[in-house]
């Protein structure tokens, strides 16, 4: 039952911040401090990617009509135009993360996932990206503040730009950086209305979230499948935990994105950058004064 709660709570926080451009990292970092699961770390590993899942289907949930690219109705068209210049849109803005996943992986046998992981995912790294794109944030938010963005819909977004928009997704590898953080900053930058940077970097991390939960879950089927003292009842209970915090993520999900819509209707992103440096200072100070 403990479990069940702390997944609750950790799903509330994945729910959160993965739409928002605060980084979800930053956060489950700290929270993982005070809320840890009674798990191996095989299923931590893979509760914090695989609850993702809930989130995205918030996104599939609430732009269906945006993202289903055929027809319902009795149109001569088999297919909605706009929906699939989106997908052709977002297939490009995710060629540079693809390319920097696959090339080295097939020519070096080497898991830059796995690297990060391994050599970035501590609070000393997390802090300083969570200040950094805080800074960024407050810079390009001021900067633009006398512009007049040059892209108000995803249809107006051109192939180089939604390239371009890919490019800074790479940036998100670096845990901290948080993925809509990088992708909508990039946006901004190349004259998106706030708007169009949200949408279009919640419709790119749909094939994301999907291909790095399928992989993580089947690493995992592949785990438990080889470990000879892992029960019915143990699966269940784990199943279960999962279950909560992505049933959690999707209701939150829900909530997080359509506040952050609303919001930047008539508000910048200045506030999260803010946000961002407050809470890399606060993980600065557990970690070298209190986490001791």
């Amino acid at each position: 039952m403990l479990d069940i709660i702390k997944a609750m709570i950790l799903g509330v926080i994945e729910g959160i911040t993965e739409w928002l451009p605060i980084s979800s990292t930053g956060h489950l970092i700290l929270t993982e401090q005070f809320v840890k699961l009674s798990f191996d770390k095989a299923f931590n590993d893979m509760f914090d990617v695989v609850i993702q899942l809930g989130a995205i289907f918030a996104v599939v949930i609430l732009y269906w009509n945006k993202l289903w690219p055929f027809c319902t109705d009795k149109s001569t068209h088999y297919l909605k135009q706009k929906s699939v210049s989106m997908w052709l849109k977002v297939v490009v803005g995710l060629l540079p993360l693809i390319l920097l996943v696959i090339i080295p992986k097939v020519l070096f046998d080497f898991d830059i996932d796995e690297w990060m992981d391994e050599k970035l995912h501590n609070w000393v790294v997390v802090s300083a990206t969570l200040i950094i794109y805080g800074i960024l944030f407050i810079i390009v938010e001021t900067v633009n503040k006398n512009r007049t963005a040059k892209v108000h819909s995803i249809k107006e977004l051109s192939f180089k730009d939604a390239f371009l928009i890919g490019v800074f997704q790479i940036l998100s590898v670096v845990p901290g950086t948080s993925r809509s953080g990088s992708t909508i900053l990039g946006g901004i930058t190349l004259g998106a209305a706030r708007p169009v940077a949200a949408e279009y970097s919640f419709f790119m991390s749909v094939p994301v979230m999907f291909g790095a939960s399928a992989l993580k879950l089947f690493k995992y089927i592949k785990y438990i499948a080889e470990s000879p003292n892992m029960g019915f009842a143990d699966c269940a209970m784990q199943f279960i935990v999962l279950a909560t915090g992505m049933v959690v993520a999707f209701l939150v999900s829900v909530i997080a994105i359509k506040f952050l819509m609303s919001y930047i209707k008539k508000n910048d992103f200045k506030a999260f950058g803010y946000y961002r440096i407050i809470l890399g200072i606060i993980v600065i100070i557990y970690f070298t004064l209190i986490a001791k």
